[in-house]
This record gives structure tokens, sequence and C-alpha cells, in this order.
């Protein structure tokens, strides 16, 4: 067991969004009483790396970080996959747009 009274919030970048820094976040909050607060913090760098900026690193921490991750950021994963869906589909309609001739469907707002 280690010391769990320490001040996740600390740790929030100034230009970290809202869903970026709850995604790190609430990984921290997941296993701040069992992990010391050096290395959850660098884990937590680790695992919004890998989700965010799609970076690899040795197969152990891979594996360590994806462990960790399984009862983390759901719903950022969920809204990741609905912005996605809308944006296949966007580029979809916009490529069928131009092979058929006509102008491109209106941008969506979010």
């Amino acid at each position: 067991m280690t010391e769990a009274h320490w001040d996740v919030e600390k740790y929030r970048s100034p230009y970290e969004s809202e869903d970026h820094w709850f995604l790190k976040r609430d990984f921290m909050l997941a296993h701040q009483d069992r992990i010391p607060e050096e290395r959850l913090v660098c884990l937590a760098q680790v695992y919004f790396n890998i989700e965010l900026m799609g970076c690899k690193y040795p197969a152990k921490t891979m594996e360590q970080v994806a462990y960790l991750a399984k009862e983390v950021g759901g719903s950022y994963k969920e809204k990741k996959k609905t912005l996605l869906k809308r944006t296949f589909v966007g580029a979809a309609d916009a490529a069928g747009a131009k092979v058929s001739g006509r102008s491109a469907p209106k941008k969506q707002s979010c």
C-alpha cells in the first residue's frame, strides 16, 4: 500500500483539454492507493501518450499500462469512437459528392 493522500490535480498541465485531463486523472485516481506517486504519474503520462499520440513503448511497459487501463477511460473511448464515425461518414459523403459531380455536404457541428 502507498500513501493515497496526494493531490492528483497538481499534475494537470495548463494546455491539457478537459477530456485529456480527465483521461489521465482517472488513470491516476484508479491506482493511487497501490502505486507510488512518482511511478503512477509516469505511467499516467505513458497511458496518455499511447491513447492520444499512438506512442509505443517496450513490451513490458505496454503490458503493464494495458492491464492498468482496463477499467479506465471508457467514456473517453466512446466519445472518440463517435467522433471518428462522424469524421469518416463526412469524408465518405464528400468523396461521393465529388465523384457524382454535386457539391459536398455542409459540415455538421459537433
